[in-house]
């Protein structure tokens, strides 16, 4: 498997925040691209078509949210597409609303997690995820909140209340942001990892990469769900640039 790498990433990672540690976005920079877009998209297009079952997942009912997502989506990233949309490396993509979750995965970097409001907790009803940093998305699949979290330690029950009073506050159009800073021997995209076989904590001094993802939170003004996008950065710790500021 050829490694996949970025040369640089759009924001300081060491520059971490407390728990939740969200700060605002603009809609304009809610999806990013970068110099790793031809081939993350190759990798995420033969993850979608050789594990599919592994990387996506929809309930019925979350169906009408990945509709709007995808269309949100076209309007930000490929304003004027209907049927059909070219990406920046030349692929041409068919636009499939009945396939929402699909068409988003061929087109945009960024992983998708979809969820609802069910009773007093959100839950996890609809994702593409072929970037998971050792999560499995069958674990976490129709899980609220404080299980998707398990077994994160530092994710104690006062982060979850934060956390779940964060989810009710999100409005559309004002996007929320943060980042995480892993340490990987492995520059694999694709680290499925379970529960139940955690991944030790590594550090800087030891691993060859740094694996960070940019994450961000937007309420969808129609069906109301949440959108949680995962965007993926993995650069070599011998080769890292200096930082720009966030965006």
């Amino acid at each position: 498997m050829a490694i996949i790498l970025q040369e640089k990433i759009p924001y300081d990672p060491f520059s971490p925040r407390a728990l939740p540690g969200v700060q605002p976005a603009q809609m304009e920079t809610w999806l990013h691209q970068d110099d790793a877009f031809a081939a993350q998209m190759q990798r995420r297009e033969a993850l979608l078509d050789e594990r599919r079952d592994e990387v996506l997942a929809l309930r019925r009912e979350a169906e009408p949210a990945a509709r709007e997502l995808l269309d949100l989506v076209l309007t930000q990233a490929y304003p004027g597409a209907i049927d059909h949309a070219q990406r920046p490396d030349g692929v041409t993509v068919r636009i499939d609303r009945t396939e929402p979750l699909e068409t988003l995965c061929r087109l945009v970097q960024e992983d998708f997690c979809i969820l609802q409001k069910q009773g007093d907790e959100h839950v996890l009803t609809g994702a593409i995820l072929c970037f998971p940093a050792s999560w499995r998305l069958s674990e976490k699949f129709m899980r609220p909140l404080v299980d998707i979290h398990v077994p994160v330690a530092s994710y104690d029950a006062d982060i979850a209340r934060r956390v779940q009073r964060l989810f009710d506050g999100i409005r559309p159009d004002r996007p929320l942001w943060r980042f995480n800073v892993l340490w990987y021997e492995d520059p694999e995209l694709f680290q499925p990892r379970s529960a139940s076989e955690p991944r030790k904590t590594r550090d800087r001094a030891t691993k060859s990469y740094l694996r960070s993802e940019r994450q961000t939170l937007l309420r969808l003004p129609e069906t109301g769900a949440v959108v949680f996008s995962i965007h993926t950065y993995v650069l070599a710790a011998d080769s890292l640039p200096e930082m720009e500021n966030p965006a």
